[in-house]
């Protein structure tokens, strides 16, 4: 959801660090969030992430996966992007879907689901 928050840090560098795994089975990782291209390239560059950051600041891309949500905390509610990842084949076709994702052991979740498209 946010460039260099704690949980977006966790997830990008696990996805990072498990790029040699996703290679073999041809996938491709595109992060996407709501930030500007400018902190993108800072993100990437802070942390070496080596796949591309898109930037959605109108929340277009956002609204049409169904990851722009009513949110709560506090008590307090507001709309904010929930935390998901598709994993969608070489047609487009979205084969997965994990939503309210929690960054533990979630890449190679995602790693196993890739490999099960072979």
């Amino acid at each position: 959801p946010k460039d260099d928050t704690p949980g977006c840090t966790k997830e990008a560098c696990a996805f990072r660090d498990s790029l040699p795994d996703f290679s073999k089975v041809k996938a491709v990782i595109v992060g996407i969030s709501k930030d500007s291209v400018a902190s993108h390239d800072k993100f990437k560059t802070k942390f070496k992430l080596p796949f591309p950051l898109a930037s959605d600041e109108d929340g277009k891309v956002c609204e049409a996966y169904g990851a722009w949500v009513e949110k709560s905390m506090y008590g307090k509610k507001y709309m904010g992007i929930e935390r998901a990842t598709f994993l969608i084949d070489e047609k487009g076709i979205i084969r997965n879907i994990w939503r309210k994702v929690k960054v533990e052991d979630h890449a190679p979740d995602v790693l196993k689901a890739a490999n099960a498209l072979k």
